[in-house]
This record gives C-alpha cells, sequence and structure tokens, in this order.
C-alpha cells in the first residue's frame, strides 16, 4: 500500500503542475452542473493475499465511462461516475508440488460515489465508497508440469461478483477538459461463499484518466 500512496502521490503533484494552466481562466463553474467522459488506464494490483505461496504483480487495463458532477454549493458537490474497469494481476506460486506463474484481469462496472471538495475553480479533491460489479475474469496459465489438478484449483472457483471499496484523488479542470488520478482499493476479498482453493485478495489500483466534459 505504501508504494501505491507515493504513485498516487506524484500523480497528483504532476495533476498540480497542470493546474497552473487553468489559473489563467476566467471562468468559475463551481456551482454547474457538469456531465463528461473520461478515458485512460488503471494500474492494479492485490494485497491481502493468502495462499499457497503466492505472490503478485501489478498489470495495467483500461478504465473509461461517464461522469456526473452535481452543485451542493460552490466548495461541495457530489460526483457520481459509471465507470468500465479492467483489474487484475501476475502471479506466481506453487500448487501441489509444481511451480505456476498466470495472468488475471477482471473487468467490472464501477460506480464511484465522490463528495466534491472545490477549494478553487480548476481544482476538485473526491472521496467516496465505490460498489464494482464483475463482469467477465480471464486467467492464462502456464504451469511447470500440465497437470489436471493444477488447472481445477482455479477453475473451480466461487468468485464475489458484487464488491464495496473506497476511492480518493483529485480532478485538475482545464476549460472543459479534466485530467484525473485516483487511488482505489476493494474492502471485501474475492471469495464468494469462502469455498474457493485460490489465493485470497482484494483489489488495489491507481487510474489515471483524460475527460472532457460536454
Amino acid at each position: 500500500m505504501k508504494k501505491s500512496f507515493v504513485k498516487v502521490g506524484l500523480i497528483l503533484f504532476l495533476l498540480s503542475g497542470a493546474s497552473l494552466q487553468a489559473q489563467d481562466s476566467d471562468s468559475d463553474s463551481r456551482e454547474q452542473f457538469s456531465f463528461g467522459i473520461k478515458a485512460g488506464i488503471n494500474n492494479s494490483n492485490v494485497w491481502d493475499e493468502q495462499g499457497q505461496s503466492f505472490v503478485a504483480k501489478s498489470k495495467f487495463g483500461f478504465a473509461g465511462g461517464f461522469f456526473l458532477g452535481i452543485p451542493i454549493g460552490k466548495t461541495i458537490g457530489f460526483q457520481p461516475e459509471i465507470l468500465l474497469s479492467q483489474k487484475g494481476f501476475k502471479a506466481s506460486g506453487i500448487i501441489v508440488d509444481y511451480p505456476y506463474s498466470y495472468t488475471n484481469t477482471s473487468t467490472y462496472i464501477d460506480f464511484p460515489l465522490q463528495l466534491q471538495l472545490k477549494p478553487v475553480g480548476f481544482l476538485t479533491i473526491l472521496a467516496g465508497p465505490q460498489y464494482s460489479y464483475l463482469i467477465h475474469s480471464k486467467n492464462v496459465f502456464t504451469f511447470a508440469s500440465d497437470t489436471l489438478a493444477q488447472e481445477q484449483e482455479f477453475n473451480n472457483d466461487n468468485i464475489r461478483k458484487n464488491i464495496f471499496g473506497f476511492v480518493v484523488g483529485a480532478d485538475v479542470i482545464i476549460n472543459k477538459f479534466v485530467v484525473s488520478g485516483r487511488l482505489g482499493w476493494d474492502l471485501m476479498n474475492n471469495h464468494g461463499d469462502g469455498t474457493s482453493s485460490t489465493p485470497r485478495y482484494k483489489n488495489q489500483w491507481i487510474q489515471a484518466t483524460v475527460g472532457f466534459k460536454i
């Protein structure tokens, strides 16, 4: 998690540099409703791993969708979003005395419900809960020994499809463009009913997107 906070800190530092360009704008749209589209990437990994010598590494995936800005006042607002979000990881370990490696790519529909804090016109700080629904999961396996026992360990999963998490980050508004950085993590692990034999994990991700207000 420490590395994730360092990465998101770097993203927010770069965003603050970009915001210097936005200070020349005379308009202040903090009290206006806004709607837009955004697209970018996730750099995701997992945490709270438990398993048989399970080691995970991060991987990149797509993130994009729609956002809505609802002002409550000049400095406070509400920002729900609907995103198609790819998360996952690269992993290696040992099952039945044989080493394995695989890549997991899980595609979610994310619904972050974020509180907006708008100290100035070009900067919005956001935080709030997120609901995610798993629509597809793909595993690519590589085994040192081709054994059915290893593959069955993963194919018999009972994976949770409904997951709650939390996100925090910032938006920098440059005219109609929005440059965003987010740090997010699941509050629930991937097991559906506790019977899955694969490593237990929770997703964590850093998200960087560029959006446009319509």
